[in-house]
């Protein structure tokens, strides 16, 4: 284990309302939001016991895709919103994952919660801490509506910062100075949010050990992230394209895109 504090389990425990087990790499639980709203509630979190050593610190790897993947798609109710707390530093590089098919168990998670959005189910994620690779994909990056917390330990990337250096040749000193004016580059949560894919951010007073303000300031904007999921009518993504923040920071990949859905 690593000393990194674990933020997904606090959040997920601080949320949780039916003292569900926080053993495995697996939690999943159920919240309620401001409004009285009951939402399915669940996280992948680090499990030192875990068979798998590339799992061990929160990654998302076999087991935690096909699990997420199957509790997603056993949930009842239809309806009920689906808050996904976020704290995940990778997808799980090993021999064992690639020989076991690593890619195609998390498009298995991809696909479970895409068709369950599709379907009509709100699904608001609530990121806590890293949110890197292919394990942000397949998991809080599928939700109609991002949160994310305002502190020093939240990373948002394609990749962590040493494996980002090491691929192109830079120091992470270069790459941190590169991100300075190129926001897609840098790994702050606020560079993210600036262009145009998150909700709403919260600043708790201490994110490692939230008190009951900071429940329920998350409680309330859960609860308004699920309204304005209902109240936009829609169960695509297109929000972060077409937010403010992203009319403005992402200008030209919208041309781009725009000129390539002309062609096709």
């Amino acid at each position: 284990m690593n000393n990194h504090p674990q933020y997904g389990t606090v959040w997920f425990t601080a949320l949780d309302t039916t003292g569900a087990d926080t053993t495995g790499s697996l939690l999943t639980g159920r919240t309620v939001l401001d409004d009285g709203t009951t939402a399915a509630l669940v996280a992948v979190v680090p499990d030192p016991d875990s068979r798998f050593p590339r799992a061990r610190n929160g990654e998302v790897g076999l087991r935690e895709s096909l699990e997420l993947a199957e509790w997603v798609s056993g949930l009842d109710d239809p309806d009920m919103p689906l808050v996904i707390v976020v704290d995940v530093p990778s997808q799980a590089y090993g021999f064992i994952e690639e020989k076991f098919g690593l890619n195609t168990t998390m498009a298995t998670a991809v696909n479970a919660l895409a068709r369950t959005r599709l379907a009509g189910r709100p699904i608001v994620s609530l990121v806590v801490g890293k949110a890197i690779s292919g394990a942000f994909l397949s998991t809080g990056m599928q939700a109609n509506r991002i949160i994310m917390l305002e502190h020093d330990d939240v990373q948002v990337q394609v990749m962590g910062k040493q494996a980002a250096a090491r691929i192109t040749r830079r120091s992470v000193a270069e790459m941190e100075a590169a991100a300075e004016s190129v926001p897609a580059m840098a790994f702050d949560g606020a560079s993210f949010t600036s262009l145009g894919g998150v909700f709403a951010s919260l600043a708790p007073g201490n994110p490692a050990a939230p008190d009951a303000a900071d429940v329920a300031s998350a409680r309330e904007v859960l609860g308004r992230a699920l309204a304005d999921i209902r109240d936009s009518g829609t169960t695509d993504l297109r929000c972060r394209l077409n937010s403010d923040q992203a009319l403005q920071s992402r200008a030209l990949s919208r041309k781009v895109r725009q000129v390539v859905n002309d062609q096709w």
